[in-house]
């Protein structure tokens, strides 16, 4: 295909990622790094460079608009941040020094973790707000976020589990060029007890952050190609700026169902690819 047809075609997909990217927390990359490196012929760590750099825009787009709402919690995102930027680090490092088949079987497993979490979590958040523990009353992570017209408190426990899966999370980042949004939401929702919602957006403010520290080592390697980042991140910056009008409004069940569809069919021709050595 021509340059044009091709940017043309990164730009659209890199669109619908930022905005199913946007309404589940994911990021985009778990759609993004897939369709370059499979459909598109993109080597899978320039597909890895240009989902960093779309995933920053994710963040940008989709979490300004959450943190206005104030549904986002500020104080547990630049508290986590600080174990997802270490892990980031690491997992660029490794990166570099890991055959790329090995790392599409791990991204095609992430991906199916993904597609399941995204339908396990897929109800509302539900039962009475729960009490902070003495660390996380310590570090005032409790807050309140909009629901049906007031405001809902909620409290944070087990900081130190969810610390430590955020290293996972970052590293994940680093090494697959993913925003391990389904991780993130995962450690908030399931070991820390925060309601789902507050999970999930504040997973999209903290996703750029954990791209950018990664994103700069793809950079000084060359990975990282304006051909293919710049219709990715203008694509997906839009997606994101409308899955945060969407979100909000109407229900997601199904719109996540067909989601974890989609990503786990790609996931699924991932793995076979990286298995037999075509990517």
């Amino acid at each position: 295909m021509t340059a044009w047809v091709f940017t043309l075609v990164v730009w659209a997909t890199a669109t619908v990622a930022g905005f199913l990217g946007a309404l589940t927390g994911l990021g985009g990359g778990v759609v993004v790094v897939p369709v370059l490196a499979l459909a598109l012929g993109v080597d899978i760590k320039y597909a890895i460079g240009a989902s960093l750099v779309s995933v920053i825009a994710t963040s940008s787009g989709a979490a300004a608009a959450y943190v206005k709402e104030g549904y986002s919690n500020i104080r547990i995102g630049m508290l986590l941040e600080i174990a997802t930027t270490v892990g980031a680090i690491l997992g660029a490092f490794l990166a570099a020094h890991v055959a790329t088949h090995i790392i599409a079987v791990i991204f095609g497993l992430v991906l199916i973790h993904s597609a399941l979490q995204t339908v396990v979590n897929a109800g509302p958040d539900s039962g009475p707000p729960i009490e902070s523990d003495p660390l996380a009353k310590s570090l005032r992570l409790a807050s309140d976020y909009p629901l049906h017209g007031g405001r809902q408190k909620y409290g944070v426990q087990n900081v130190p589990a969810g610390f430590g899966l955020m290293f996972g999370a970052g590293a994940l980042s680093g090494l697959l060029g993913i925003g391990s949004g389904a991780l993130k939401v995962i450690a908030m929702d399931r070991a820390m007890k925060i309601p789902f919602r507050v999970s999930t957006t504040t997973s999209n403010f903290m996703i750029g952050v954990t791209a950018a520290a990664s994103a700069g080592v793809y950079l000084s390697r060359g990975y990282i190609d304006p051909r293919v980042a710049m219709p990715v991140m203008l694509g997906v910056l839009g997606g994101a700026f409308l899955g945060t009008k969407v979100l909000m409004r109407v229900r997601v069940r199904t719109l996540r169902v067909v989601f974890a569809v989609v990503i786990f069919a790609l996931a699924v021709e991932m793995i076979v690819s990286g298995v037999r050595g075509r990517i």
